[in-house]
């Protein structure tokens, strides 16, 4: 870039040497050029001028240069001229004329207007420009003006249509002379002209190229295009891209287009810069049909379309630009040109269709249209007051910086600190007409004074590429399907990927994520739900299956109990202690009881009581089977000479030992609440889908040791129940608690394996089945025999039979 600049600021000096004041030649009455100005193509005086330049042919050319004499003037060549820049061209003279025969805006004071035609070429550009700092008179009478730079013979000009010309001429300006000409263009879109560091007096009616990057940007992403093709024609036919952005001037669209004609390809979706997409010309290549793109709005101009179109060959004999258009556009001359056919009089240019006589898309010249409008208010607000206005002020370019207003075809134009204006698009697209020609169609906008988000619109359908109506899809990888992630496939760009499936408990997102510890992905691995949460709840079928037993046991316990008090006289029912008897049955039923706590869901309060109960209740029952087996030792112990034990274990002592075997148990709960009581807990780790719901021990010592004082009372139990076993008895008692306890305690120790292996609910189910079966083996064992003689063999309940065989004091 600053080799660029070097390099024009070099050609800038030379210009300067040729065509500024202080490259003059010396005279007796002050200095003249060392050549004739370039004389504009289109020219009128007034109180203040504007310039114009535009691109009106194709190129320059120049004579080889013999440095030995002045070379002469370069000129503009072509094959035919440009309807489009001719339309700019006296488009700004049409405006020119509108605002001197309105007295709104500049009473009193006429403009006048020099154009010049730029041939394309970016040294024709530049010194057009010191054409409009020096005027078009050769001659500088004053000698102290020979020394210095002169005053501008323009007040400020329009152009050029292009960014690099627009660049070079602000740039040759500052190097010279260290300021500006005022330059407003219509059409010079690059960003880095937003800079007023470098470009301090340049200000355009059209937006610059980032608000057209940011709405292609934010168009695409509208659209979900994520794999995009650039512009290069063999890379366009190997691309698997089916959406290709074409941000090209329009000479490069034109050979882009024509290469790809040759060989044709399927069909692309093609994204279009305002510099093609609105371009007549391109309609032909029907390959582009469905193209979408941004491009300034289309406007109407009232009376520019009869301006244009009055002109006779008479009209266009008094310019040698306006006859090389009549002569080109209807292929005769009117200077009687050897060759040629005449020109007789009967060519309409209404009859002409091309971009000159077309103001159906009038986009580029409303941006003319506003730019002189612009320098016109400038003008009224530097020289004008409320009535009147003073030519003699001097006109700056910062005066532009203030302009605010609404054009007569409702336009509102005003200048940011950048010299940018409001950036507003059309959304064009290629759309069929019924006559199967294409034709520019818009179908939304783009707005950068709206709300953040709200800039790009849709207004109404479009026809896409092979006129379908669906959103054509252009990505590089499929998006992942749920459960899976992106893996960015190596030496690709980003949106090239491999779906890589998610590991279990985690979603995709841009990445996989794992679920809270509290959810769980769903089927298809696209969100995350609440884990289900288990427990042993009421109507689940096991709980039911349980909680039916334990009603059951607790309906025989009070069976028992009402068959032993309705027959508590009975010798059978006062063997042994009969108030132990009762006591081991309420225990019993506290027992089966006691399993429904573990049922239902846990809460602090369930959780204390359902180990607690059982802890205590279990113990009351084994200390009074205990006790029971401690009465039957005595009892026969007692039989022999001179031992008087039993009045060492009488009924006192037994309800004493009940007693203090249970406290003991009581104590232990107590601490074991008192220390670490059990609580709810949320069991994650057991299951990676669901949640177990159970209580935590609190401390395992507290529950360990509960339970072992009951295997412990059990074992002692089983021991004096087993020394008692062979005792002469009719009904000795302690062969069933023998037998209970066997069961209780292969119960308690199968328990202990199953609980800790037991996953979630079936825990709690192992526990009270340990429970009930227990339970019941103590009931069986111990009161069936009894109650069986009581009902069905009343003639084995009578003391006579008892006294054969069972000692006297037992009973």
């Amino acid at each position: 870039m600053q080799n660029n600049l070097n390099l024009v600021r070099f050609i800038s000096v030379l210009w300067m040497t040729v065509f500024s004041p202080a490259g003059c030649q010396a005279s007796t009455v002050g200095c003249r050029l060392w050549t004739e100005p370039q004389m504009p193509i289109l020219s009128m005086n007034g109180d203040f001028v504007i310039g114009g330049i535009f691109s009106i042919h194709s190129y320059m050319t120049s004579e080889q240069n013999t440095y030995t004499t002045m070379p002469p003037q370069p000129h503009c060549a072509g094959r035919s001229v440009c309807e489009g820049g001719l339309r700019f061209a006296r488009a700004l003279e049409f405006i020119i004329h509108e605002i001197n025969n309105s007295t709104d805006l500049l009473p009193g004071i006429t403009l006048g207007y020099h154009i010049y035609d730029s041939c394309s070429a970016v040294p024709m550009s530049v010194k057009v420009a010191f054409q409009f700092a020096n005027g078009l008179d050769p001659i500088f009478s004053d000698t102290e003006a020979c020394l210095k730079p002169a005053a501008a013979a323009v007040s400020a000009f329009i152009g050029e249509s292009n960014s690099t010309p627009s660049i070079d001429t602000q740039v040759s300006f500052f190097a010279i002379f260290q300021h500006s000409e005022l330059q407003v263009s219509h059409s010079a879109t690059c960003a880095c002209l937003s800079d007023k560091r470098q470009f301090p007096a340049f200000y355009r009616t059209i937006p610059s190229d980032q608000h057209q990057a940011a709405a292609l940007a934010r168009m695409m992403k509208y659209f979900g295009w994520t794999w995009i093709g650039a512009v290069l024609a063999n890379v366009i036919r190997r691309s698997t891209a089916r959406v290709i952005v074409a941000f090209l001037a329009s000479s490069d669209m034109r050979f882009l287009l024509e290469e790809l004609a040759r060989q044709p390809l399927p069909p692309l979706q093609w994204i279009g810069s305002e510099a093609w997409i609105t371009h007549p010309e391109f309609l032909r290549f029907n390959m582009c049909a469905g193209a979408i793109g941004f491009g300034n709005p289309r406007s109407v101009i009232p009376g520019l379309r009869e301006f244009l179109l009055d002109l006779s060959p008479e009209r266009a004999l008094k310019s040698p630009l306006l006859t090389e258009f009549w002569e080109s556009a209807f292929s005769c001359t009117l200077k009687g040109r050897m060759g040629v056919q005449n020109c007789d009089g009967s060519e309409d240019i209404r009859t002409l269709q091309n971009p000159y006589t077309d103001t159906s898309q009038l986009r580029i010249t409303n941006l003319v249209y506003k730019a002189t409008y612009a320098i016109a208010h400038a003008i009224h607000a530097a020289i004008c007051n409320n009535v009147l206005c003073d030519k003699t002020i001097k006109f700056t370019p910062w005066q532009l910086k203030r302009v605010n207003f609404t054009t007569k075809n409702g336009y509102q134009l005003t200048f940011d600190s950048n010299g940018d204006p409001v950036a507003v698009y059309e959304l064009i697209n290629w759309q069929f007409k019924e006559n199967g020609a294409l034709d520019f169609v818009p179908v939304g906008y783009y707005d950068s004074s709206k709300p953040r988000g709200q800039e790009f619109r849709m207004s109404s359908a479009i026809s896409w590429l092979g006129g379908q109506t669906e959103v054509p899809v252009s990505v590089c990888s499929e998006s992942c399907p749920p459960g899976t992630r992106k893996a960015v496939q190596k030496g690709r760009p980003v949106c090239c990927y491999d779906c890589v499936p998610c590991a279990e408990g985690e979603i995709n997102s841009l990445d996989c994520l794992h679920c809270p510890p509290e959810f769980w992905p769903s089927t298809k691995q696209d969100s995350c739900l609440p884990k289900p949460v288990e427990f042993l709840s009421w109507d689940d079928t096991l709980a039911i299956i349980l909680t039916v037993f334990s009603i059951i046991g607790v309906f025989m316990t009070i069976c028992v109990i009402a068959v032993f008090f309705k027959h508590r006289a009975s010798p059978i029912v006062r063997a042994n202690n009969s108030e132990l008897s009762f006591l081991l049955l309420f225990s019993l039923t506290l027992c089966f009881l006691c399993s429904l706590t573990f049922i239902g869901r846990p809460s602090e309060w369930s959780c204390m009581l359902r180990h607690t109960a059982f802890g205590i209740t279990f113990v009351l029952c084994i200390s009074c089977v205990l006790g029971k087996t401690v009465v039957v030792l005595m009892a026969f112990r007692a039989t022999l000479p001179g031992n008087n034990v039993m009045k060492w274990f009488g009924p006192p002592q037994q309800r004493l030992s009940v007693l203090v075997f249970t406290l003991i148990q009581v104590i232990i709960c107590v601490l074991w609440l008192k220390m670490s009581p059990p609580f709810p807990f949320k069991n994650l780790k057991l299951y990676k889908q669901k949640i177990i719901l159970e209580c935590d021990l609190g401390s395992s010592i507290g529950f360990w040791a509960v339970l072992g004082y009951i295997g412990f009372e059990a074992i002692l139990c089983f021991v004096l129940a087993f020394l008692a076993r062979k005792l002469p008895d009719n009904f000795n008692e302690a062969k069933f608690i023998t037998f209970s306890m066997l069961i209780f305690c292969a119960v308690w120790i199968t328990f202990i394996p199953a609980y800790v292996s037991s996953p979630g609910k079936f825990t709690v189910a192992v526990e009270i089945f340990a429970i009930l079966a227990s339970s019941f083996g103590l009931i069986i064992c111990i009161f069936a025999p009894k109650c069986f003689i009581i009902v069905f063999r009343p003639e084995q309940n009578t003391k006579k039979y008892l006294m054969c065989k069972i000692p006297t004091k037992a009973l």
